[in-house]
């Protein structure tokens, strides 16, 4: 049944009271150029039942195929009980904590998070979680240009290799505020920043963005990096897969004193692609910037009776009503996401992190053995990986995922438009879920694309 919340009449009675001709003219302020205007291109709408069957249609896409795509967003195994568990009605509608006495158990659960995350991170404080970690990187920027009282730059160093859609929104969140995001590119042969390559650096820099592993899947050398932003007086923000920090050295330990700030993208803890989402980010930092973190934090207390309790903490209230005065506009913590994560984090421990990690790095260098035994294809870098490798192909990467894509198989990324200089090149993914006739079925595939290809068979 829609929400209609006035009726015609009552609209037109109440903007009578108030002298105004039509709700447009409550908006007159807004400059013209700045309207959308009419929408034109939106279809007609529909009425519920064909709604239902075209998301059904659209639904059974998504079903059947393999899918070795990752490039941010991964399809891991997510036990039964995750979401059995979360969607209870406790879980599934609970509101944000504002009145802690009325919130005990949503508290504890997102201080059980902090916890855990901060422990993955081997860090000293996490949050309670942004939006993605496209966005919980932008705040990243910000907070560390607040915090960074070395220094009065407003330079910020971003390598090529970090996802291409969080340089999207990092550019879209601070590029009126002052603050410079300069890019940096890759080695051609590692995917990696050479810390050589910086030596002649000049000038004071805010802070220095490390991803780990890059977008490529590669392996930074993030020790030399985290000394050498340090020597610079530089904060240091790392952007990490969180499952890949169960099986690799995590951020707290990089370098002589480790990162300054960490943050990522939780999807691969629990939550499924979902078309799309929704996400949720996570973020952590050293003890001496806690009061420059964005986002809810949950901690824990002592009532006057002894009794454990928990409750929102170093959090200003103008953080949600006064939005010119706020450390930051994010006033959401994704608590259903972050509820999913907690109970996944809580199930598989760390030991069973790390196993699904693990499996995931020998999926994919048993995936990468197949595809570089067909001719013309080959990995394009040297350097260690993750769970994800870049591989060059002899025509189009758009054609070959098209062939592929009709054959069941979501083959990877197609890096044209975003890295040009690797030419036919694409990302592949390869996660624990694989089997090993799911990679005979991709090997395969690929083969059949190839040689039907009129570029390959003439």
């Amino acid at each position: 049944m829609p929400f209609i919340p006035h009726t015609e009449d009552e609209l037109r009675a109440m903007l009578a009271v108030i002298g105004v001709d039509g709700v447009e003219a409550l908006f007159d302020e807004i400059p013209a150029d700045l309207k959308a205007g009419e929408m034109a291109a939106l279809p007609a709408g529909v009425g519920e039942a064909a709604l239902s069957r075209l998301m059904s249609v659209r639904a059974q896409q998504d079903s059947g195929a393999l899918c070795f795509i990752g490039a941010g967003a991964y399809q891991h195994h997510i036990p039964a009980v995750v979401w059995d568990i979360a969607s209870r009605g406790e879980y599934y509608t609970a509101y944000t904590p504002y009145q802690a006495e009325a919130s005990q158990g949503t508290l504890q659960l997102l201080y059980e998070y902090q916890t855990m995350i901060a422990g993955l991170m081997d860090m000293e404080v996490a949050n309670a979680s942004l939006y993605d970690g496209a966005s919980s990187l932008a705040e990243e920027v910000l907070m560390a240009v607040r915090a960074n009282r070395a220094t009065k730059s407003r330079r910020i160093l971003m390598p090529r290799t970090v996802h291409p859609n969080y340089h999207k929104v990092v550019d879209t969140i601070v590029r009126h505020q002052g603050i410079t995001v300069e890019v940096r590119d890759y080695q051609g042969d590692s995917a990696c920043i050479e810390v050589a390559e910086w030596q002649d650096e000049a000038g004071d820099l805010a802070a220095v963005v490390i991803p780990f592993p890059n977008f490529f899947g590669a392996l930074e050398d993030v020790d030399a990096l985290v000394n050498w932003a340090h020597a610079r007086r530089a904060l240091v923000i790392a952007v990490v897969n969180p499952l890949a920090m169960s099986l690799l050295k995590p951020p707290g330990q990089w370098g002589d004193n480790g990162a300054d700030i960490v943050c990522g993208e939780g999807q691969p803890l629990g939550i499924p692609l979902s078309s799309g989402g929704p996400y949720f980010g996570f973020m952590c930092c050293r003890q001496a910037l806690v009061r420059q973190m964005p986002g809810r934090i949950a901690g824990q207390t002592v009532d006057l009776e002894g009794r454990t309790g928990y409750t929102l903490t170093l959090q200003a209230r103008e953080q949600h009503i006064r939005r010119s005065k706020a450390t930051s506009n994010i006033c959401t913590n994704q608590g259903l996401m972050v509820t999913t994560a907690t109970i996944y984090m809580a199930l598989q421990g760390h030991a069973g992190l790390q196993s699904i990690a693990a499996a995931c790095h020998a999926n994919t260098r048993a995936l990468l053995a197949q595809l570089s035994a067909i001719e013309g294809v080959r990995a394009v870098f040297t350097g260690p990986y993750f769970h994800e490798v870049v591989i060059c192909l002899p025509v189009p990467a758009t054609e070959v995922l098209a062939g592929l894509a009709a054959q069941g198989v979501l083959g990877g990324y197609d890096l044209r438009s975003d890295y040009p200089e690797l030419g036919n090149a694409m990302l592949v993914c390869a996660t624990e879920i694989c089997s090993s006739a799911d990679l005979d079925t991709y090997a395969q595939a690929l083969q059949r694309v190839l040689q039907a290809h009129p570029a390959l068979s003439s």
